[in-house]
């Protein structure tokens, strides 16, 4: 293993898409929402120990979640968490977690990824994102890992890539468009120029630490001028947190610059974004049913998911396309077409029984 690769995991969502089981108190990242006796935070740093030193992984979380952390992670150590005091989205995340690298070790490159998708290809992956890192570590770029669409689907992001590779499979990027209509998703499957944005990158931390100052100046100033040895650092992290702005790395960056590069990649890629999604990449019965759950029974009904993991039994009889999902004080039934309103659900039950099942 190369001992200046890294990975950067994040890991500080509330997974609202996902409730009633996913709540902030227990976010998506430390379920076994697969149902393999693992979370998927397990699951991440486990796929990525096979490739990169294990000293050289990092989790950057809300502090709140440091016991959860070292519970689904034994082994990892306190200097390997890296605690934001607040959600400012990924950009602020990046910078915090990149900047404290730069000091460490100013040679490294890291892979950036989300701490909560499902990679069905593992070997595959290795082999992909480790390209990816050489390519990283030979150029001034910024990579993204695109995933070869299988559907129009809305809920994506989308890459528009150039025809002719660069070197072995890696494109420059044309243009990022986020969450298109299905009209325009269709169009961008017809012209097979587009890619699904992953959310998952690979940078030197100078060339990324440089867009910062260049795209970013207020967070390059602010996480900057941190010294993160000092053992009072934290107030200084909660202060750059506090004053810098909410935006996102594909935004604040990615779509700004003028070096990046995807790799178009096949591992077997789902974000896990949505109920839906899970019924994608469920077994299913004959009748197309994903039950996930000790004890659940399905009959004359179709093309549901049913996620129940507590004694109850839960039997579906005559219906067909719902989500059924029964946590400890909430049950949810809708219609699985309809998970884009699930975020307003959220809010409407959070404004009227005051954050009592969020």
């Amino acid at each position: 293993m190369n001992k200046n690769h890294y990975i950067i995991i994040m890991a500080g969502g509330i997974g609202t898409r996902f409730w009633p089981v996913s709540k902030k108190s227990f976010p998506k990242q430390f379920m076994d929402i697969l149902g393999t006796g693992e979370s998927l935070i397990t699951q991440t740093y486990k796929r990525f120990a096979h490739f990169i030193p294990e000293k050289n992984i990092y989790i950057v979380a809300n502090a709140d979640y440091t016991d959860l952390l070292k519970e689904h992670i034994p082994s990892i150590t306190d200097e390997q968490i890296l605690k934001e005091p607040m959600g400012k989205n990924t950009a602020p995340c990046i910078a915090f977690a990149s900047y404290y690298l730069k000091q460490k070790n100013p040679d490294a490159v890291c892979m950036v990824a989300p701490s909560d998708h499902l990679i069905t290809d593992e070997p595959n992956f290795a082999a992909t994102s480790l390209k990816a890192l050489e390519y990283a570590a030979e150029q001034d770029g910024l990579v993204t890992l695109g995933i070869k669409p299988t559907r129009p689907d809305t809920g994506y992001g989308y890459i528009q890539f150039t025809k002719d590779p660069i070197k072995e499979g890696i494109h420059p990027v044309k243009t990022f468009t986020e969450k298109p209509t299905e009209e325009i998703a269709k169009s961008f499957i017809e012209s097979k120029e587009f890619l699904w944005n992953a959310g998952i990158f690979a940078w030197s931390v100078k060339s990324i630490c440089g867009r910062f100052e260049d795209k970013l100046p207020e967070i390059h100033t602010l996480f900057n001028d941190i010294n993160y040895q000092d053992p009072q650092s934290a107030s200084k992290i909660e202060r750059a947190y506090g004053e810098c702005p909410s935006i996102s790395i594909d935004y604040g960056i990615m779509e700004k610059d003028k070096n990046v590069f995807v790799l178009p990649s096949h591992f077997g890629w789902s974000d896990l974004g949505t109920w839906k999604s899970l019924w994608d990449v469920s077994q299913k019965d004959e009748q197309h049913n994903a039950l996930i759950g000790k004890n659940t029974l399905s009959q004359d009904s179709s093309q549901n998911l049913v996620f129940a993991n507590g004694e109850k039994l839960t039997v579906i009889s005559g219906v067909e396309n719902l989500v059924i999902v029964d946590s400890d004080d909430v049950l949810l039934v809708m219609n699985k077409d309809k998970e884009q309103e699930l975020r307003t659900i959220v809010n409407d039950v959070k404004q009227k029984y005051k954050g009592k099942y969020n």
